[in-house]
């Protein structure tokens, strides 16, 4: 009776599983499966020898090595077979349409939240096969376009992909179109300030949606927006955000923002993992397999092109799984962005060559990814209770040589290269009327899976016939299953033209029928003499690289601590403070804890207690200060629309730009990283302190006020292709007034909903807007600014608009005709930060003249010399030396254009700038008087810690010689194992050395 009920409500359930209906007549096989004598893999680290699978209606009912089978189950024996849990494909790119016709569609369409990957997955089969082919029986689907891109979903791989999840995560991505887009943003910039300010939306969504359904009277409707919808609802669940990432620095500013907005992160890995494994966020990451092919280096000139970290990073990439594994990271592996799909398997098996185990190699593709996507219960194991995904090999998947013979998805079984029924390789002796021949029969086995028709599942062999002597080749040879069929052309022996065999193959033997030139037929047969001797093959195996990581990677990376001893002490020097103590000769200076601890005469120390510098004949400067600097960033304008107040320079800061290094060498401690000048407001500065391998947020001078970029002039109003306003000067100032009211607008709604505890709880709140957060805080004292400028008619509208909204202005940039209203400058209150003698590079500053800097000075400003260029900010002892020639400015005054000036205008000089008891450790040791050109800076410290020094850099220099000779013979000696082509970046630096050149490089069409 137990067994009638359980049969019946097998069918039962069978039949109601049905969700359409039958388009024939009804079908019920059974489909109960025994998969016997298999080496069983049922998790990472987990084997059963000469185990069996039982499958069930698509599921795994029992597996063990004493496993009783069902009367029902089809048994097929596995000898010499694997099997493992299906694979998960963790990436999957599905591509969405841009343009959004909807009412409730976002004002820009790179905001595509609502979008789901299961509804866009629409593969062809050859895609699914191609799958298959590597194992792969699940596929997480994400959306691909836009920033905020929608939810991916979990799809089974089957003939009809089956949803198992539709909502695993909302993929997000750093997209922009680049500087002729006709959307915002077109930086890397636009679109991180883009991503911010989606999240707040959601926030501002949700809690209006929430207000309006209470209190429905006296709240006018909002905007319905469905992908605000869907990003609240993701936060609200702790849904997981993957953010998309291009290198290490991306993961960073992902962390970043997951952290302001408490968001559950995952990763989209990139393959540079490795380079700042100890700064990476302990989130679930997703890793590709995607090397890098080998660099172009036989030309000894085209390998110059090649930076230091390109050829580093394609001896280190293999070991990038290995060592986030050792290191303890949960990640799963994706075959996305290989062009070629095959070469997943290579490169997985190189990495496991390089010290990934295979226990985490098979966790990456089965149980990490079935975890952390809801399926653990379902997905990644061979297990009762699992979906019957399988996936079966002829040896250990990870060695590359094995094959994948076939898959299960939710039991049901997809050949992909199937073994022949028959062994037909080796030696035949045919019989053909009278004739005895010997046939010989040959399928290389590296080459199986290319040799089988995907159609007819049939495998194409090479042979040979061969008679006293004379052989003749086989062609259309072909065995399928136990099939044989082949032609020979001759006009000896046989008839002239071509003769046909065809026949079966059973226990060694052959049978068929000889059809000849003239269309008679014979029986012909054979027996089997010996297989091919098989040749064993070396399997070339690698080795993790001996290269040593250094921070950062490339050129001038550090690898060992920076020197940071507890006390120096720099004896018998000229000490130019910058201070009211002036310049003093032969004297001695105590730095102390990272700070200034004496300034004297013949300070005695305890033997052994201090690092004691031998200061006679050199001369000690605080660390030189830039107040405006484009290095380190890796965007530097967003320039679509005309306020961009809302972007920040300290999201896009790349603590791998070796700039910061050369700076260093040239005693610069201090910059104040700048937005560009494409617009009248622009983005968010931040001032940094160049620890040159510390990461992003540790270069940032943390106790800096915040502070913006405005510009003035020509940039701001060229004609756009997009047309943007303004196109006139006039304009520019209607832009900045606007913004300004409409800032003042939206303080006072904020003023007034902060203040009525009855309106909070009953009534819509404002929206928070970044943009307008910035400007308030401009009005409000609480961020400085600072703008590029030329002209003087310009300069002085702008410090009427900043009286007018009750403000001072921090610095004009460049103000190249700031001597013409220097006494303006001085009454405003505003700080100057020029160019020490630059002219005639563009109209607007035909006016420009070298005393600009000492007559400014002399009316009362406090005057600042910039570099705005990578390569003059290595020498900018130099910059302040020319206050001297132009106007015979005091030497020591003109050293304070690079030291306490610069600080006082970045309201930092309470920290930095001179040499004064309580200040940072920021100073520069030179061989000679500091505004001398046959002087060099011999070190550079901040907060008492030593970033460069003449002996360093000499040490430096060989092992990078070293390193990269060492790495050349490397790669020529190296097999091609194919991979992604990698374009050599070339030695220049960055192009951009100002921001005028950044814009006019853009006005021409560059990106």
């Amino acid at each position: 009776m137990k067994t009638k009920l359980i049969l019946f409500l097998w069918i039962f359930s069978f039949l109601f599983a049905q969700t359409g209906p039958a388009k024939e007549l009804h079908r019920n096989p059974p489909r109960a499966w025994a998969l016997t004598n298999a080496t069983v893999h049922t998790a990472p680290g987990k084997t059963i020898d000469n185990g069996t699978v039982i499958l069930r209606d698509g599921m795994i009912t029992a597996v063990g090595a004493r496993v009783k089978i069902p009367k029902q189950a089809t048994i097929l024996d596995m000898d010499g077979k694997h099997i493992y849990a299906g694979f998960i494909e963790s990436w999957l790119d599905v591509k969405t349409a841009k343009k959004d016709t909807s009412l409730q569609a976002y004002w820009n369409a790179n905001m595509r939240a609502y979008l789901n990957g299961a509804d866009l997955f629409h593969p062809k089969e050859t895609s699914l096969k191609e799958l298959r082919g590597l194992g792969f029986t699940t596929a997480h689907i994400t959306p691909k376009g836009g920033i905020f891109q929608g939810a991916s979903a979990l799809v089974q791989l089957g003939e009809t992909p089956k949803i198992l999840s539709n909502s695993v995560a909302q993929v997000v991505e750093y997209a922009n179109g680049g500087w002729g887009a006709k959307e915002y943003p077109t930086s890397l910039l636009g679109a991180i300030a883009f991503i911010r300010q989606g999240l707040i939306d959601a926030d501002w969504y949700n809690k209006t949606q929430s207000i309006l359904a209470k209190y429905p009277d006296g709240n006018a409707p909002i905007q319905s927006d469905r992908s605000l919808a869907a990003l609240a609802k993701a936060k609200q669940s702790k849904q997981p955000f993957i953010f998309r990432t291009g290198n290490e620095l991306y993961i960073d500013r992902s962390s970043n923002i997951a952290d302001e907005f408490d968001l559950n992160l995952w990763i989209k890995g990139n393959g540079y993992e490795y380079r700042r494994i100890d700064e990476m966020p302990a989130s679930f990451m997703i890793v590709p397999l995607d090397f890098p092919a080998k660099p172009e280096v036989a030309d000894p000139h085209n390998a110059l092109q090649y930076s230091t970290e390109q050829l580093k990073h394609w001896d280190l990439a293999p070991d990038n799984a290995a060592k986030l594994a050792s290191a303890g990271f949960q990640f799963a592996l994706t075959s996305d962005g290989l062009k070629n799909k095959s070469d997943f398997r290579k490169n997985l098996s190189r990495a496991v060559q390089r010290g990934l185990s295979e226990a985490d190699a098979l966790a990456a593709l089965t149980t990490h990814p079935a975890k952390e996507m809801g399926q653990s219960k379902r997905l990644g194991k061979v297990a009762p209770g699992y979906i019957g995904n399988l996936v079966i090999t002829d040896g250990s998947y990870f060695d590359s040589k094995t094959k994948v013979n076939a898959v299960w998805i939710d039991g049901n079984e997809y050949d992909v290269a199937p073994d022949p029924m028959v062994d037909a390789s080796g030696d035949w002796t045919l019989k053909e009327g009278t004739n005895i021949w010997t046939l010989s029969l040959d399928i290389p086995e590296d080459e199986i899976e290319m040799s089988i028709d995907e159609e007819f599942d049939m495998i194409y062999l090479s042979g040979s016939l061969k008679l006293n002597n004379k052989y003749i080749e086989l062609s259309n040879l072909a065995l399928d299953q136990d099939r044989l069929s082949f032609s020979v052309e001759a006009d000896t022996v046989l008839q002239k033209g071509v003769t046909r065999f065809k026949g079966t193959i059973t226990d060694q033997k052959a049978t068929g029928q000889v059809t000849y030139a003239d269309g008679s037929t014979r029986l012909w047969s054979a027996n089997f003499d010996s297989a091919l001797e098989k040749k064993e093959k070396k399997t070339e195996t690698e080795q993790a690289s001996d290269l040593s990581l250094v921070f950062p990677e490339g050129a001038y990376g550090l690898d060992s601590s920076v020197p940071s001893p507890k006390t120096i002490l720099v004896n018998d020097a000229t000490i130019w403070t910058s201070g009211p103590k002036g310049v003093l000769k032969e004297w001695d200076i105590l730095f102390q804890n990272g700070k200034v601890k004496k300034i004297a005469k013949n300070i005695s120390l305890p033997r052994g207690k201090a690092l004691i510098i031998d200061g006679k004949g050199k001369h000690v400067t605080p660390g030189l200060i830039d107040a405006h600097s484009h290095m380190a960033g890796e965007s530097i304008n967003e320039g679509f629309e005309n306020v961009t107040a809302e972007v920040r320079m300290r999201d896009v800061i790349d603590p791998n730009d070796v700039a910061m290094y050369r700076a260093l060498a040239g005693g610069l401690t201090t910059i104040n990283l700048l937005h560009g000048s494409a617009n009248p407001i622009g983005g968010q500065n931040v001032v940094m302190k160049l620890r040159w391998g510390s990461f992003s947020n540790d270069l940032i001078f943390k106790e800096a006020p915040q502070g913006i970029k405005f510009a003035l002039g020509e940039n701001v109003k060229r004609k756009r292709s997009y047309g943007r306003y303004p196109e006139t000067r006039m304009g520019v100032e209607q832009v900045i007034r606007d913004a300004f009211r409409a800032a003042q607008d939206y303080k006072k709604a904020w003023d007034t909903y902060n203040k009525d505890v009855k309106l909070q709880r009953s009534s819509i709140p404002p929206r928070r807007n970044l943009e307008m957060d910035a400007l308030v805080e401009i009005m409000e004292g609480k961020r400085l600014l600072h703008s590029h400028s030329y002209r003087q008619d310009e300069i002085l509208m702008l410090t009427r608009i900043a009286e007018d909204f009750g403000f001072t202005i921090a610095t004009f940039q460049h103000v190249l005709e700031g001597y013409k209203v220097a006494e303006r400058l001085a009454e405003h209150g505003a700080g100057a930060s020029t160019f020490s003698d630059w002219w005639a590079y563009k109209y607007e500053v035909v006016d420009a003249i070298g005393f600009n800097g000492t007559l400014m000075h002399n009316a009362g400003v406090n005057v600042s010399f910039n570099s705005d260029s990578d390569e003059l900010a290595r020498r900018m002892n130099l910059e302040a030396a020319k206050a001297v020639k132009y106007g015979g400015l005091d030497e020591a005054e003109a050293l304070k254009f690079v030291t306490i000036n610069p600080a006082k205008q970045l309201k930092i000089d309470k920290y930095v700038g001179s040499l004064e008891v309580g200040k940072d450790a920021d100073f520069a040791i030179w061989s000679g008087h500091p505004l001398s050109t046959y002087s060099i800076c011999e070190q550079t410290w901040l907060d008492g810690k030593q970033y460069f020094s003449l002996e360093n850099d000499k040490y430096l220099r060989e092992r990078d010689g070293k390193v990269r000779n060492d790495l050349i013979q490397k790669i020529l000696k190296a097999p091609d194992n194919g991979g992604k082509k990698m374009k050599a970046k070339g030695r220049q630096g960055n192009r951009f050395h100002s921001c005028d050149a950044f814009e006019s490089y853009l006005m021409e069409g560059g990106e």
